[in-house]
């Protein structure tokens, strides 16, 4: 599959577009930043990884409404204290002058976190992003549960990179994701990259919440595969979790073509009632979007 293929494949599915919950805009800096960071990836993980999707924010939306995808995350995310209120604010803008982006939201763990995310809610905000790893940070850490507590209200989803891909940190895993769940139940927690490399424990955690999802975002891909295999006893899983699971893609950060997240997930041989939920349904209910 190419991306030229991606809308007629949609179009037999029957599905009206793409509901993918993990997109990246940034501010330009910020981005460039992390562009950087990628480009020195043989250092930090041993393997190269070259980004794809290396163009100007306007042909990124082009792009992405050539795909199908109906509203545009915005997904950002601090990595010290102080950046969250600034990233908010710029998301905010970018919902404001991008008529299809979902308005988006972030957290630290820091004094007034629990204000300034009962802020974003007010102020329109539609979904969050965490990072563990990159924040380095303990999702548990006592000062996140007002954030938490204002989230679970809401019912705001939140995308959450908290599993040990493609490097470990000092609060990656399931256990203190866990420990959240057990104190705030509903919260709608979006557990990304299906939680890999720990997938069956997140999984677990996914069939014991309710409000609990996962995302696609790089699994089964030929890159991924390759330092990260999906073990088999959890393809088995897969089909118990179809309305769990929603498409996932880290688009523009991706060091292979958006259409080989499509080809990777249809080539797990799960049918295409599975496929209808994973790349539209459960995203689109989540996200509250038109079908």
């Amino acid at each position: 599959m190419t991306d030229a293929d991606i809308p007629a494949y949609v179009d037999a599915l029957g599905l009206p577009g793409l509901a993918d919950i993990h997109v990246h805009f940034l501010p330009e800096p910020m981005l460039r930043k992390v562009w950087a960071y990628f480009d020195d990836a043989g250092e930090h993980y041993g393997q190269e990884w070259p980004i794809e999707y290396r163009l100007d924010e306007q042909a990124r939306l082009d792009i992405l409404r050539g795909f199908g995808l109906k509203a545009i995350p915005a997904l950002a995310y601090p990595h010290k204290p102080g950046m969250a209120q600034w990233l908010n604010a710029w998301c905010a803008e970018f919902a404001q002058r991008v008529p299809d982006a979902i308005h988006c939201g972030t957290l630290y763990p820091e004094e007034g976190v629990g204000d300034y995310v009962a802020q974003a809610v007010a102020d329109g905000a539609r979904l969050f992003k965490v990072h563990v790893q990159v924040g380095r940070f303990a999702p548990n850490d006592p000062l996140l549960d007002p954030a938490w507590g204002a989230l679970s209200d809401a019912g705001m989803p939140i995308v959450i990179h908290a599993g040990s891909a493609p490097l470990p940190g000092e609060f990656t895993g399931a256990a203190r994701i866990g420990d959240v769940l057990a104190r705030f139940p509903l919260l709608t927690l979006v557990v990304a990259h299906l939680g890999m490399p720990e997938y069956h424990e997140f999984a677990d955690l996914a069939q014991k919440y309710p409000n609990v999802r996962l995302d696609t975002t790089m699994c089964g891909t030929d890159f991924t595969e390759a330092r990260s295999s999906m073990p088999s006893s959890y393809v088995e899983r897969l089909p118990d979790l179809q309305d769990k699971v929603i498409l996932g893609s880290d688009f523009p950060n991706i060091p292979y073509a958006y259409a080989h997240q499509l080809e990777a997930l249809a080539r797990l041989d799960l049918g295409d009632d599975w496929m209808r939920d994973v790349l539209w349904h459960n995203g689109a209910r989540l996200l509250n979007l038109a079908t």
